[in-house]
Parts: structure tokens; sequence; C-alpha cells
């Protein structure tokens, strides 16, 4: 029987071999985020090391995040047609070779071009994570498999913070470090992953629709772009015309992929996946979901010019978060069995609640309830990721689980830079050129208020979806 026959027929009964593939795809599934917050704390050293423009700083944090979003439904795209083994070790022999390159990197336009090289490879990395896992595990297992997901995706934005400034202060390497550690994370994981990574694919047409992945790119081009750069170079006017472009766009894209599909072709987004009943609500609060990558951007910046806090330290700020966020992924895949999309929709809430009791701490100056309600934030956040994974995967039959992969990643990377722009702008807008404790604590805390209202509508969004039959 050929593995993918074998993966098809996989039954309830515990596998070891299916924990092992687990926690080679669980390391996909982390660099790519982690990449993408671990430079945060590295730019002033780049800076100064490099010599780089401002210009160049910003394209080296939005060339990646728009290379990762663009192509991520491609990426899942690709393992579904060709095997999701094989993308999944040229994603991460290509994230090597990127990471070798900006750690090695001789000048400003050179990181820029191996950050891009880092956010292809990226997108062909990650969404064969999640698609292998829905493919590998039976439904007894798969929301414990799901936990561990949920976990190491949001845990990736908090050991970027801490690691990050653990690597630039304690090695000789400076900035360099944050890129090459991903080397011999690398070296370890593809020989594990020849030997024990299964293959899987979803069926025998390995034709790629090129027509439908341009549409594609050239939407989420056309929107995600000029949301990243439109605000750092002062929302020139061909941003506003590429966000009117992108409806149209995406139309374009919609009727080829239909009409490819009357013609008997392969899609890239196959129009039929959507006939499932909550898929599209679902992504609508995953979008919603990610509001909170705006917190891991203007919290540190309050801890910083607010507080007065050093980068480390404002770092290590987030150990409360991310204890939360380690109970919660663990309870999560309890919750979602029994509650199913009620449990993300709890998890939402639950943040929601304590961002606004975190804006009250700030607004009032408080010393004392920062932790614990960092700490239940975590909580909240660590039960509703794998939940909610869970409850937007099993909308689409098991052959398009690449494709439903590669939305969820896509959708979560596109919701992380609409709220970076939409309420980190709203953020430095609100606080001007003169920076208080009181000034930026007001801004924090109207920044807090968008990210709970956003969490409250993706909690409305997704509760009561049911699970796929």
């Amino acid at each position: 029987m050929s593995s993918t026959a074998a993966l098809a027929a996989a039954d309830a009964r515990p596998d070891p071999r299916r924990w092992t593939a687990l926690a080679i795809l669980l390391v996909g599934a982390f660099l790519p985020p982690l990449d993408f917050f671990i430079v945060n704390v590295a730019l002033p050293s780049i800076k100064s090391d490099l010599g780089a423009s401002s210009a160049a700083l910003q394209l080296v944090m939005s060339g990646y995040a728009v290379a990762y979003a663009v192509l991520l439904i491609l990426g899942g795209r690709l393992g579904d047609l060709f095997g999701r083994r094989r993308i999944f070790l040229i994603g991460i022999a290509g994230f090597a070779a990127a990471s070798a390159l900006c750690g090695l990197a001789w000048s400003g336009p050179a990181l820029v071009a191996g950050r891009l090289v880092q956010g292809v490879t990226a997108a062909l990395l990650a969404p064969q994570a999640l698609a292998s896992i829905h493919y590998l595990f039976p439904p007894t297992e798969k929301p414990k498999a799901l936990g561990f997901f949920g976990f190491m995706l949001g845990s990736a934005s908090i050991v970027g913070q801490i690691l990050g400034g653990l690597l630039i202060d304690g090695s000789a390497l400076g900035w360099r470090a944050v890129f090459l550690v991903n080397l011999p994370i690398v070296a370890l994981t593809i020989p594990a992953a020849l030997a024990w990574l299964p293959e899987s694919r979803s069926g025998t047409d390995s034709r790629l629709d090129f027509g439908g992945a341009l549409l594609l790119a050239a939407t989420l081009s056309a929107l995600v772009v000029p949301v990243i750069e439109g605000r750092e170079l002062g929302w020139p006017l061909w941003s506003f015309a590429l966000i009117a472009l992108a409806p149209a766009l995406a139309f374009a894209f919609w009727r080829y992929e239909q009409r490819l599909v009357e013609r008997g072709g392969n899609p890239l987004v196959h129009p039929h996946a959507f006939r499932e009943p909550g898929l599209v609500r679902g992504l609508i609060a995953t979008l919603l979901f990610y509001s909170m990558a705006s917190f891991f951007l203007i919290f540190p910046m309050y801890e910083q010019f607010g507080l007065g806090f050093s980068a480390h330290a404002a770092g290590l700020a987030f150990l409360p978060f991310g204890a939360g966020f380690l109970i919660g992924s663990q309870f999560a895949r309890f919750a979602a069995a029994r509650f199913g999309a009620l449990a993300a929709s709890a998890g939402m809430g639950l943040t929601a609640i304590n961002m606004v009791a975190l804006a009250y701490l700030v607004r009032h100056h408080a010393s004392f309830g920062v932790e614990p309600v960092l700490l239940v934030m975590g909580l909240g956040q660590g039960t509703a990721m794998p939940a909610m994974l869970r409850a937007v995967i099993d909308r689409v039959d098991p052959r398009w689980s690449g494709l439903a992969s590669g939305l969820v990643n896509a959708t979560l990377q596109i919701g992380a830079a609409l709220s970076v722009a939409v309420i980190g702008g709203l953020f430095f807008s609100r606080l001007g050129a003169k920076v208080s404790l009181d000034s930026i604590g007001d801004a924090f805390s109207l920044s807090l208020g968008c990210i709970a209202a956003a969490l409250v509508c993706g909690a409305v969004a997704i509760a009561g979806l049911r699970k796929r039959a």
C-alpha cells in the first residue's frame, strides 16, 4: 500500500509514527511566524551596523510579510498537487538558504532580498503542517494534534520577542544571530523529515492553475501592499488606487476559477470548497482573531517608551501571556471536543474582556494587576486558536486540506497586516509627536479597545459553527 493510501486508511488506533511526523511538521509551522516577530527587536542593531535607511528597515519587515501572505494559498495548493512532504522539504531547505543570506547580508538591499526569499519559502513551508495534520490524524486524535499546532503557531510571537533580545545581547553575532539560529534547526529537521515524514497529496492531477495563481497574487498584493506600506509613506495616491482595484481583481479571479471548473480544469481555489456551510464565516472570524498582532507591536512600545523598560525587559513582560497561552492550548482540545466552535468564541470573548481590563489599568496607571490580566488574556488566546483552527479546517473535504490550510494561514497573515496597519496607525496618530506616559497610555488603551471590539465580532462570527458531516 502506498503512503498516501495508508494515510487515507488511517483509523483511530494510536500510531506513534503520526506523532513523530507531527513533531517535524510543527517545526515548519513555528519558523515562519517566529521570523516575522523576532526581527522587531533587531531593527535598531541592523540600522547601526549596516547603515540601512528607514525605507530598507521597513522593507525588511514588510517584504517578508507581503511575500508570505500573498503566496500562502499557492503554497498550500502546491502541496495538494505535488505532495506535501516534497513541498515541505523544498520550503524548509529554501528557508534555510534565505536565512543564511540574511545572516550574512553585507548591506541593506542584500538583507531585503534575503527577506523576500524567506517570505516566498515560508509560504511553501507553513501550509504543509496544517494540511498534513488534517490528512494524517483520525477524528479522535485530531483535536490534540491541532492543540499542539495552535500552541506552536501562537507561541511564535511570544518566543520571537523574548528570544530576539536574548540572541542580540548574548551572542557575538549580534543581530545576525536571529537569522542564523534557523540553520541548526533546519539541519536537524531535514533528515528527520526524510526518514519519518510520510507523503500525502490530493488526487493525481498535477497541473497547476498558473492563471489563477497570478490573479490571486495580484488580488492579495493590491490589498496587502498598500496596507503595509501606505502609512509609512504617508498614504500616497497609488495606495488608495490599489485598494480600490482589489475587489475587481478578486471578482476576476473568482470568475476565472469558475470557468476553469466548467472546462474540467483543476483550479487553485476550488469554488466547490466554499459550498460548505460556515467556511466563509469561519474565515472572517480567523481574520478578526489576528487583530491581536497589533498588540505585539504596541505593548512593547508602551513598556519601553511609557514605562522606561529595556528591550529585554519588555520582551520578558510577555511571560505571563505565554504561560496563559500554554495552559489554554492544553485545555483547548477538551473544550473543542465538547463545545466545538463555542470554545473558540468563548476564548476570544475572554481575551476581549481582559483587553478592556488592561486598558482600564493603563489609563489609571495601575502598577498591580497587569500580570494576572496578561495571564488570563493568554489563556483566552490559547483556548481560542486550536478550537478556531479545527472549526475552520473541518469545513472542507480532506482532498482540499492544503487549500484550506493555505486559506487559514493567508487569512491570519492578512489579518495581522490589516491589524498592524489600521490599529497600529491609530496608535501612532493618537500618540502624536510628544511622547509622555499619559499620551502613550491614552493611545495604548484606545488601541486595546479596538482590538477587543474586533475579537468580539470574531467571537460572534464563529459561534454556532457545526462540525462538517
